[in-house]
């Protein structure tokens, strides 16, 4: 390889936004935030899935959202490669009014007048954490250990919105979305390459895919630009 070559290669750095495994759940509520909810047996073996596909790359620095479903994901990363798991605020799940709640589709939460005056803006959104502030503490996040881990590769623990809400802006897409239709299934690989500080491309991949209930697939759309290279 000429020297030429080796600075380009060098200059790379991959970041994996991956998200959580299964989470032990038996009532269904929205938790959010919300700590003491820990993986699933089918979760584990997601982690654990996650940490085999990885098992060959160069994987440099392991950091975690703070909340247990996302540490447990993130440990086996860290121990295949050697490495301490670091912890990053930045990466928490969205806040949410509806934390603690059941709030699905077709459970009658829409009809419950209580609920209306956090409906009024889904642009924004009213009833959580806005966008736009979630863009900016995941970007914050991603530039964190992509310098973490310089010419290396990097892996992120985080929750299913903040990930597509960063993809969403990375790709330039509106932010406002059908949840039902977001591409970041569990223990899914949302990764971003940058070339020195500029994001070059974005990838997605699902090493644990077969271990998703059929259910939860049943809504995600492939998106244009699932691996995604930007113009210079």
């Amino acid at each position: 390889m000429s020297a030429v070559g080796r600075d380009a290669k060098s200059d790379l750095t991959v970041v994996h936004l991956v998200r959580h495994g299964e989470v032990h759940n038996p009532d269904g509520v929205l938790y959010g935030r919300r700590e003491g909810y820990h993986l699933s047996e089918l979760g584990r073996r997601m982690a654990d899935r996650v940490a085999e596909h990885l098992k060959g790359r160069d994987i440099a620095y392991v950091v975690s959202s703070p909340l247990e479903r996302a540490q447990e994901t993130a440990e086996p990363i860290a121990k295949a490669h050697g490495l301490d798991l670091a912890t990053d605020s930045r990466l928490l799940e969205a806040e949410n009014v509806f934390e603690g709640k059941t709030f699905g589709v077709g459970d009658g939460a829409l009809r419950r007048p209580g609920n209306w005056k956090h409906l009024t803006n889904p642009f924004k959104p009213s009833w959580g954490e806005p966008y736009v502030e979630q863009v900016v503490r995941m970007m914050s996040a991603l530039e964190a250990a992509r310098d973490a881990a310089r010419g290396h590769e990097a892996v992120a623990v985080s929750h299913q919105l903040p990930i597509w809400i960063v993809r969403s802006f990375a790709e330039k897409r509106r932010l406002w979305h059908d949840p039902r239709r977001r591409q970041c299934t569990l223990a899914s690989l949302t990764s971003f390459t940058f070339q020195g500080d500029k994001l070059v491309s974005v990838g997605y991949s699902e090493p644990a895919r077969d271990l998703v209930p059929a259910h939860l697939l049943a809504g995600a759309k492939p998106v244009k630009g699932a691996s995604k290279a930007f113009g210079a």
